[in-house]
């Protein structure tokens, strides 16, 4: 069923300054946290923005190809329903309405519309399955031509996105451009848990989005002894079943049938002596947060919205907050939604606003519902709540509903 996760504000004054961006007539925060028990939901939101961003961004090829996605399982009909992903965003200040509906042969419905002020379509499109055909139908607000219409459509294949179509194809319309912009520049690809980020910090000083020193500047800060870095590009075998999952890695360059990876070190000073680490004989802490810093920095020197996994892995409470306080004192146009096991943040208000703490929780059918603290009315919490206590003794949900301790492995 949908859920929905809104990054609008609520008239709740608290922080301000440092969450709130305003735009358009809108208050939209910068962040976004979602907490819950594990195996309720939390990663698949994230990976349902990943999926439409890889909608959208790469295209399938052949008419025959499927898409890589499994609808939700736990349920005789809904593996044979279509899904719809749906997005509301701002691109140069203009706000745009997107929906997709598909199943794993064909996009069946799609439809873009943007506020100027008013709600207008900018297209619809539908699918005939029988003919395997793509139909585009332009709004009276759009101006086009119908040369440009009949190339577009025919270069959108039935299991393509318009907006995949059109980056496909030599023709001018600002309202198409505007929107792959948004998935091209500001939507960025899933940061996972267990990415190492190295390769893809590197790859941004490289191509002078940001700086080494940028980069150095912010692990100074976090208390890591860190006096300098360096490294050089080296070709490295991969095994073939990790292949396809650096498919969609942007940064990942493969050469003569090996990975082109950064062999990366670190030198630390010690009482005015430099040591010279490589990054193996680091800490898990010391190489995420190398990573983290390079995303802060892209935080804010560029407008990008990262989605992070598991933001805490590897990292201590306080180098936790220490990112978090940095990207909102910081950035000024960026975003970030993040999936968390962190339970500090939940009684931390001053930190954190409760329009910007989500929960996810299963139902009886095991699936994921989704709303956040500001949805709760103060029959459960008030100002002055201690939401923690709230969260453990159950009156917020999303937590796991464990069996007793006692295992008798011989019964």
């Amino acid at each position: 069923e949908k859920q929905t996760l809104s990054f609008e504000a609520d008239n709740a004054k608290h922080l301000e300054d440092f969450y709130v961006i305003e735009s358009n007539g809108l208050r939209i925060l910068k962040l976004g946290l979602i907490y819950g028990a594990n195996a309720s939901g939390k990663t698949t939101i994230l990976r349902a923005l990943e999926y439409l961003r890889v909608l959208v961004k790469y295209p399938l090829l052949r008419k025959t190809d499927e898409m890589e996605f499994e609808p939700f399982l736990f349920d005789p009909n809904t593996p044979k329903e279509n899904s719809i992903l749906s997005i509301d965003f701002l691109q140069n200040n203009t706000r745009y309405a997107y929906e997709v509906e598909f199943s794993k042969k064909a996009i069946v419905r799609e439809e873009l519309y943007f506020y100027r002020p008013n709600r207008a379509n900018v297209f619809k499109r539908t699918t005939n399955l029988e003919e395997q055909l793509t139909v585009i139908t332009f709004g009276s607000k759009v101006k086009t031509d119908r040369i440009a219409e009949k190339v577009l459509e025919g270069n959108t294949l039935w299991n393509n996105t318009v907006l995949g179509g059109f980056l496909k194809t030599n023709i001018d319309l600002p309202e198409l451009k505007e929107v792959t912009m948004w998935f091209n520049d500001y939507l960025r690809e899933l940061v996972p848990g267990d990415r190492d980020l190295r390769d893809y910090i590197i790859d941004q000083i490289n191509n002078d989005v940001i700086t080494k020193n940028d980069v150095l500047r912010i692990l100074k800060k976090a208390d890591f002894n860190i006096s300098d870095f360096s490294y050089k590009n080296v070709e490295t075998d991969v095994p073939v079943e990790f292949l396809g999952q650096l498919k969609y890695k942007e940064s990942f360059e493969y050469k003569n049938g090996k990975a082109v990876l950064p062999d990366l070190k670190f030198e630390h000073r010690v009482k005015n002596v430099s040591y010279v680490l490589p990054v193996e004989q680091e800490s898990h802490g010391t190489t995420r947060y190398f990573g983290f810093a390079g995303l802060l920095a892209l935080l804010i020197k560029n407008a990008v919205a990262f989605p992070i996994d598991e933001l805490e892995t590897s990292l201590h409470p306080d180098l936790y907050n220490h990112f978090l306080l940095s990207f909102l004192m910081n950035a000024k146009q960026s975003q970030v939604i993040a999936t968390t096991h962190n339970r500090e943040i939940l009684n931390n208000k001053d930190i954190f606003r409760d329009d910007a703490i989500w929960i996810t929780d299963k139902n009886e059918l095991g699936a994921t519902t989704l709303y956040s603290l500001a949805d709760f009315d103060s029959s459960v919490l008030r100002d002055t709540t201690n939401r923690l206590n709230a969260y453990k003794s159950g009156k917020l949900g999303g937590v796991p509903n464990v069996g007793d301790i006692y295992i008798n492995l011989e019964e």
